[in-house]
């Protein structure tokens, strides 16, 4: 009894907003203002950290390896940009259809993840990306095929405020998504489902032993994350106006995942940190050497994994004696 009421008082506690993360969240919605000149960058930060967090649930706090995330990504995408092209143009209204069609896919898939090791995972999930490419690249009188859906037009958000060429309304309405999408992963992975989540990924057969429905949390939490990535999908065709066929190509997938290697796993915040890190390194690096960057990145990723993220955070640890720090 003293072990339940323990673990209730630490969820509870985990629960609760901390100083530094209402600060960093209102410094987010501040951005696009404080940095203007910036807004277009902001824009895909945000975008590219709602899939990073989308991602970390089924593989931080679950153990799920995915190679083709990017389906679900590129999905939310296509149905955006055509609802808004064939159906009406209203964001919220075409940000809801994404994220259901991108979730009911992600509950067709999940009764595949639930079986298999994690070999057979990495290739279903990376089949099925592969299978929704095709599909677009072939009903190409509905997704304009290799030369992508163009022409997409979006109304106001709200009904009052217009997508300006500047980005700034385009930041703060993926901001916004990604604000309450994050506060919902959030509650979801310090609530009681997510504590057996994280017993899921450390030991499954014990936590069968113990009662848990593996299965059904496996496949709530792939349906969940699923939605999450069709959403940040979503958030790309709207603020751009444009979906193409890279939206569902394996490169998207494995950039997520260096944006997890860089931030950490198990901690939705590594998907912030690793987001911006990576976007702005990648923002710079380009500008310097367009043809190198991946060099560069690569190199930094190789440095990151021999020397560690703790210790690059804090460099001085490198030579405790030199500094007259404690031993790393």
């Amino acid at each position: 009894m003293k072990h339940v009421v323990t673990s209730m008082n630490a969820l509870t506690t985990t629960r609760r907003w901390k100083p530094w993360e209402l600060a960093l969240w209102a410094l987010a919605l501040a951005s696009p203002l404080l940095l203007s000149r910036h807004a277009l960058i902001i824009n895909e930060i945000a975008i590219v950290t709602l899939f990073a967090v989308s991602l970390d649930i089924i593989l931080g706090f679950t153990g799920i390896v995915s190679l083709g995330h990017a389906a679900f990504f590129g999905l939310g995408a296509y149905t955006a940009a055509l609802f808004a092209k064939l159906v009406m143009p209203d964001p919220l209204v075409g940000m809801a259809v994404a994220i259901g069609v991108s979730t009911l896919l992600g509950a067709v898939c999940s009764m595949t993840i639930i079986r298999g090791s994690d070999l057979t995972r990495l290739m279903v999930t990376l089949g099925v990306g592969l299978i929704l490419m095709e599909l677009a690249n072939k009903l190409d009188w509905l997704t304009g095929g290799a030369d992508g859906l163009q022409g997409v037009v979006m109304g106001p958000v709200l009904g009052r405020f217009e997508f300006d060429l500047s980005g700034r309304t385009a930041a703060w309405y993926s901001i916004s998504v990604l604000l309450v999408l994050f506060v919902l992963a959030r509650r979801l992975v310090n609530s009681p489902f997510g504590a057996t989540l994280k017993a899921i990924r450390d030991n499954r057969l014990r936590a069968m032993a113990i009662g848990i429905p593996v299965t059904q949390r496996l496949s709530v939490v792939y349906t969940v994350a699923a939605g999450m990535a069709g959403a940040a999908g979503a958030l790309m065709a709207q603020t751009t106006g444009f979906a193409s066929l890279d939206l569902f190509e394996f490169n998207r997938s494995a950039d997520v995942l260096l944006v997890l290697v860089v931030g950490g796993t198990g901690w939705l915040y590594g998907g912030v940190a690793g987001a911006i890190v990576f976007k702005l390194m990648q923002d710079l690096i380009s500008s310097i050497t367009p043809q190198y960057w991946t060099f560069w990145i690569g190199l930094f990723l190789v440095v990151l994994v021999l020397v560690g993220r703790e210790r690059l955070i804090r460099p001085w640890t490198w030579f405790p004696r030199f500094f007259g720090g404690p031993k790393a």
